[in-house]
């Protein structure tokens, strides 16, 4: 990946300038130990997700599912 040089600060893109402020809020330091726990956090997070349709109603959080809701229509 190439890295991209900017002449002014007005060039730089929204991501860029998001990062900057959050380095002068928290640091760079935790800023970095944050960016390192967001795959973990994502995986526990889907994980928590998966074990909440499992071990409630799971048809309550699949009916919106398009795909899935096709399957389990009740007749009345």
């Amino acid at each position: 990946m190439r890295a991209v040089k900017f002449t002014s600060e007005a060039q730089l893109p929204v991501a860029d300038e998001n990062f900057k402020m959050l380095q002068k809020l928290i640091g760079p330091r935790y800023l970095t130990i944050a960016k390192t726990w967001v795959p973990t956090m994502a995986v526990w997070g889907t994980v928590g997700g998966v074990a909440l349709v499992h071990l409630t109603d799971w048809r309550l959080f699949l009916d919106y599912v398009p795909y899935i809701n096709g399957k389990f229509k009740k007749d009345d």
